[in-house]
């Protein structure tokens, strides 16, 4: 009896205390009970191992092991550690942005259902200006991810093409961030479809690789919020994506993974985020600060972030309420995850039907930069010459952890024979023995070097003169084909890479010369991973398509726009400078150096930087319209194998209220059936702050027209879309007076405008007083 009593007082107790019934053998259990009840049953040591993943180790390579748990998914990115007793699993994320990046460590693995789908890289689906079918790419990843048994894949990447050079700007969407935004949150909300999560990256103005984990990015406040964080703000609102990454770099002197300022006032307090913070790999200083900060999970995660974390809520350096707070943070997200239902995962994907979706994407979202003479499309059978190594050997995507592990790459002379052209057999068979012969003696490198630092490509194969000219009098056409890549770890540069090698120069001058004598057409071809200096070049050829890096399927999808089996329909996403001297960042990017403060970390060698903002909002188009320097090719810019006309553009009122929609009927003016993308800029009044001279607000595609058929498109402007951001007073304000509505083909080329009225200055938005620089900057101004 006494025992009895003794017995039930406990249980009161334990009741009373908020462990309940658990106390008494049984813990509370992960997707059946209150997170709350779980984080308030973990001890120290449990809560840690939450917001600290497994560790990181590659054959050949380990960075520390927190658990020795085996993985759930063999060679991808990381896990964080189980936890038994909670029923909390291992969780899985894998790269990348445009496919599953998973190693092959042999041929075993790779025959072991290691391949995934390679997609069309970031720049090249946000040339398609079409969410709808960026969304159509997200879930079929998403199935794949889904397939593979992966809770989050770590992408997509939605950073600004503040330069050219950027080493990743190939995962990146484009230099606006209405476009970054938006291509963001369609792809993500494609993926989470399929009960998996996206990881948006990297937060924030990881804009270069230089220096990448130490460089101190100096920005304005206007400028993060209005270029650097709109792209983010606007992907976060569309889609709440299930977990954001932060990036490498400081802003304003503080690392973003330890800026409170970034992941805490403005992320969640500003944004309404709901879902979980994770580092970059290895990202970040401060264990400690991190927690603080809100960045919840610390990946992949090493013992020494264990013992920091534990050491600090001990000594009351870090308050164990906080540490609850990013726990309960992270398990909130990973109930939503497959491995916490319990799916049984098939570890097999669709990779035929994946790859249609990639074809079909790739080829809608090509860029046709000329035209001349209607050189295209050119007709089936047609004999082609095919000049440059990488018509014969397709790059397919990035470097690094945007590279995939594909189960094959079509290149372009496979594409057009698949497409029933005649590729001069010649040639092709000298290109792919050059290729041969230089792979044999230039073996690859072990594997994670390859990754992080792949080996160069084999220099331009060299083709007589002579035989340039034979190939004129045989075949039909000539193609010229130019390779660019870029990738993780490194920012490219100016010579042989932005500008054309000697080489290729060689090469389209001898076959100008050659098929023009022959009135025969010659073609370039742009597989290239950021943009190139297209001025020294665009006037030798009858047709430039710029296919960017279009994914495993990238040869039939590139044969499938010269054919005209797809009618083009991309524009620019980025411009095209005249020379790299007019970009705005040029004499800021990457950056100044301080070798003398060199560490060495987890990344390698780190060395202590800095890069001014100096253009501060005026990136891309911004500049290039502003201050009216001419470019190559200008944002939002792309031709058709049809022609459009634009008519009736109408607008709601007159005088701005709350909203205001604009409608613009497109017509099929041509002979082929077609897209086309309608752009609406917006020209604000002179007021308080300095504003570029128009600034893109909205954009729609058609349906395909058929020859004579119309389309009306509509538009809405919310009073954000009006509004500047006021450093003095932390909010979004539109100025007074009158605006005027632009329609067009580019962003040079305006169709129809229309104005409208704001009778009254209008704060539409106040937010957190935030990241402000540590010193004045002399901002460019208008």
């Amino acid at each position: 009896m006494k025992r009895s009593m003794i017995a039930r007082f406990a249980a009161i107790a334990l009741v009373l205390s908020g462990q309940g019934v658990f106390a008494q053998g049984t813990a509370p259990q992960f997707g059946k009970d209150p997170i709350k009840a779980i984080v308030k049953a973990m001890s120290l040591d449990d809560k840690v191992k939450i917001v600290v993943g497994k560790g990181f180790s590659l054959p050949g390579m380990s960075m520390g092991s927190n658990d020795e748990t085996p993985d759930k998914i063999f060679a991808i990115s990381g896990h964080t550690i189980p936890l038994a007793k909670f029923g909390i699993p291992s969780i899985s994320m894998a790269d990348g942005p445009s496919g599953i990046h998973r190693w092959a460590m042999t041929a075993k693995d790779s025959a072991n259902n290691n391949f995934s789908t390679a997609w069309p890289v970031g720049t090249l689906l946000a040339s398609s200006w079409d969410t709808t079918l960026i969304h159509k790419v997200g879930v079929a990843f998403g199935e794949e991810i889904k397939d593979y048994g992966i809770d989050f894949i770590l992408g997509p990447g939605a950073n600004i093409h503040r330069n050219p050079l950027g080493g990743r700007n190939f995962e990146y969407y484009s230099e606006d961030p209405l476009v970054s935004g938006s291509a963001a949150a369609a792809i993500i909300n494609g993926i989470q479809s399929q009960g998996v999560g996206a990881t948006l990256k990297h937060f924030a103005a990881n804009n270069q690789e230089t220096n990448r984990a130490s460089v101190n990015e100096i920005i304005s406040e206007r400028a993060l919020r209005e270029i650097y964080l709109r792209n983010f703000e606007i992907a976060v609102k569309r889609s709440q994506p299930w977990a954001i990454m932060s990036s490498y770099n400081l802003v304003n002197g503080t690392y973003t993974s330890e800026s409170n300022d970034l992941i805490t006032k403005i992320l969640r307090d500003d944004w309404g985020f709901k879902g979980m913070v994770m580092t970059d790999w290895f990202g970040g200083k401060d264990a400690v600060a991190q927690m603080q900060a809100g960045n919840n999970l610390l990946m992949p995660g090493s013992p020494a972030q264990i013992k920091a974390i534990t050491e600090a809520v001990k000594s009351g350096k870090l308050s164990e309420a906080v540490l609850d707070k990013n726990v309960e943070g992270i398990l909130n997200v990973w109930l939503k995850t497959l491995t916490a239902k319990g799916f049984d995962y098939p570890n097999k994907a669709d990779l035929k039907a994946h790859a249609q979706v990639a074809r079909m994407a790739a080829a809608e979202s090509m860029v046709l930069l000329k035209n001349s003479a209607q050189a295209l499309p050119a007709h089936s059978g047609a004999t082609v010459a095919l000049f440059g190594t990488h018509g014969y050997d397709l790059i397919a995507g990035g470097t690094g952890s945007g590279d995939v592990n594909k189960p094959y790459a079509i290149s372009l002379a496979d594409g057009l024979t698949n497409a029933g052209f005649k590729v001069d057999a010649s040639l092709q068979k000298s290109y792919k023995d050059y290729l041969s012969d230089y792979a044999a003696k230039h073996p690859k490198k072990p594997l994670i070097q390859e990754i992080m630092n792949p080996s160069p490509f084999a220099p331009e194969y060299i083709v007589d003169g002579s035989v340039v000219t034979q190939k004129a009098d045989a075949s039909d056409l000539a193609i010229v084909y130019i390779g660019r890549n870029a990738g993780e770890g490194n920012d490219r540069k100016v010579e042989g890479d932005y500008r054309l090698t000697s080489q290729e120069a060689d090469m389209i001058n001898q076959v100008s010369d050659a098929f023009h004598a022959k009135h025969k057409p010659v073609i370039a071809v742009l597989n290239i991973g950021g943009v190139i200096d297209v001025t020294t070049f665009r006037d030798k050829v009858d047709a430039i398509l710029l296919a960017w890096e279009p994914g495993e399927e990238g040869g039939n999808a590139i044969a499938d726009v010269l054919s005209g089996k797809v009618n083009p329909s991309g524009k620019l996403a980025t411009t095209f400078p005249t020379v790299y001297s007019d970009v705005p960042s040029a004499k800021n990017f990457p950056g100044k150096e301080f070798p003398e403060k060199a560490t060495m970390g987890m990344m390698g060698k780190s060395i202590p930087a800095e890069v001014i903002y100096q253009e501060g909002i005026y990136v891309g188009y911004r500049y290039y319209h502003t201050f009216k320097i001419k470019p190559a090719y200008e944002f939002g810019y792309g031709l058709s194998y049809t022609k459009f006309t634009y008519s009736n553009l109408k607008l709601s009122g007159l005088t701005f209220h709350d909203k205001l929609t604009a409608s613009v009927t497109i017509t099929n003016s041509g002979n082929t059936a077609g897209k086309e993308v309608a752009e609406l800029y917006l020209t604000a009044p002179k007021g308080q702050l300095d504003k570029p001279s128009e600034e893109l607000k909205g954009f729609a595609k058609t349906r395909l027209l058929k020859p004579g058929e119309s389309q009306t498109l509509t538009f809405t402007l919310n009073a954000k879309d009006l509004a500047s951001f006021n450093t003095g007073k932390s909010a979004w304000i539109a100025d007074a007076g009158k605006y005027v509505v632009k329609i067009g083909a580019s962003s040079e080329d305006i169709k129809l405008q229309k104005g409208f009225t704001l009778p009254g200055s209008l704060t539409v938005e106040k937010v957190h007083k935030a990241l402000a620089p540590q010193a004045s900057i002399d901002e460019l101004k208008n």
